[in-house]
């Protein structure tokens, strides 16, 4: 009983949280737009963008705090990763992340990450005048989340994080809060089997508040030159709430030890269905010598994406990456690159490069 204890909590977690949003899991097309907070969507992080995020089910370490939280709980000791994104090579939109994992217990694990968002300096315009510049002004957008992530057994994993999400320009600004949960589950001879399931962003509604929205009118029926302050209402909007299942299967080619396997192959596939965005599948496929070198390669799909007419993203679907880790030092710490190209159109494509430390 005690057995079948540790299989059944987590499930049970992740089916519990995932009834509130049961009417979201809709992947409505025709509410593409609708939501607000979208940079919850954007996966900062380079080696799992490097295969279109499509390893739901076996994201390990501090980049699964996007894709799967589940992953976290993998983090042997402590883990630093920095990682710089240019989005949409063209646009002069930068993106800066920091995170950090630790493993505290005998099976637990503590993830802090946060995303900056820059856009850079914005003319400050009128309606009336739109060729006179009146300053400038810069967009805050910034993400910072806190999870826990468990192993139950020796096969399942679990996780729950917390996010804070910050949106503010020079007179308006919002804050919210969302839940991401995930499990994982691996099995098999040599561990090669992964299964995997992600809930995130799932949190109440936002609004906009500030001075932004007000503005100054003559008192009506005054004879006077009174004026007063009307705050106009802002309108609620949605979290992109979405729900990922995922599969994956390592082949090795050539079995060394037990511990060490000299060429992997793991293939990754995973359905993603979005409450305000077109569902989609995510296909990855990674090569591995000695976990010293990583080649990847990803393609997302959803309806319309090979038709220029039809696509209502800015991504094509193909993208690629690599990662070189080399150990150092007497505790066998290992310190990382990671780059990840995404194609677009328009723009000259996502560009992520990062760096790791794993102590």
């Amino acid at each position: 009983m005690k057995h079948c204890y540790k299989y059944l909590v987590p499930f049970a977690f992740v089916g519990l949280i995932s009834l509130p949003i049961g009417n979201l899991m809709a992947g409505n097309p025709d509410r593409v737009g609708q939501e607000g907070a979208t940079e919850l969507l954007i996966n900062p992080w380079a080696r799992s963008s490097g295969w279109a995020g499509s390893n739901v089910s076996g994201a390990r370490g501090l980049e699964s705090m996007f894709t799967n939280v589940a992953g976290t709980a993998f983090t042997k000791k402590t883990e630093l990763l920095f990682a710089h994104t240019q989005w949409l090579k063209g646009s002069d939109i930068n993106i800066n992340s920091f995170g950090l994992t630790q493993h505290v217990g005998e099976t637990g694990a503590v993830g802090l990450s946060i995303m900056s968002l820059k856009f850079g300096d914005i003319p400050i315009t009128t309606s009336d005048i739109p060729e006179e510049i009146n300053g400038t002004f810069s967009p805050q957008f910034i993400n910072i989340s806190l999870s826990y992530a468990k192993g139950f057994s020796d096969n399942i994993y679990g996780g729950l994080a917390v996010k804070v999400i910050t949106e503010k320009i020079a007179n308006l600004s919002t804050r919210g809060v969302a839940i991401d949960a995930g499990i994982q589950y691996v099995t098999g001879k040599e561990r090669q089997l992964h299964f995997g399931i992600a809930l995130k962003n799932v949190g109440p509604r936002m609004k906009y508040s500030g001075n932004g929205v007000s503005f100054k009118t003559p008192v009506p029926a005054s004879t006077s030159t009174q004026t007063m302050t009307v705050d106009q209402r802002t309108a609620q909007f949605e979290l992109p709430s979405l729900l990922s299942i995922g599969a994956g299967y390592d082949f090795y080619l050539l079995k060394d030890t037990a511990a060490i396997k000299t060429h992997r192959v793991t293939v990754m596939g995973t359905f993603t269905s979005n409450s305000f965005e077109k569902d989609q599948f995510l296909l990855g496929l990674e090569y591995g010598w000695k976990n010293m070198l990583m080649l990847r390669a990803g393609y997302a799909y959803e309806k319309g994406i090979t038709k220029v007419d039809s696509r209502t993203s800015v991504f094509t679907g193909p993208s690629a990456g690599f990662t070189i880790e080399m150990p150092f030092g007497k505790n066998k710490s290992t310190f990382g690159i990671d780059y990840s190209y995404r194609a677009t159109n328009p723009f000259n494509g996502t560009h992520s490069i990062g760096a790791r430390i794993n102590l």
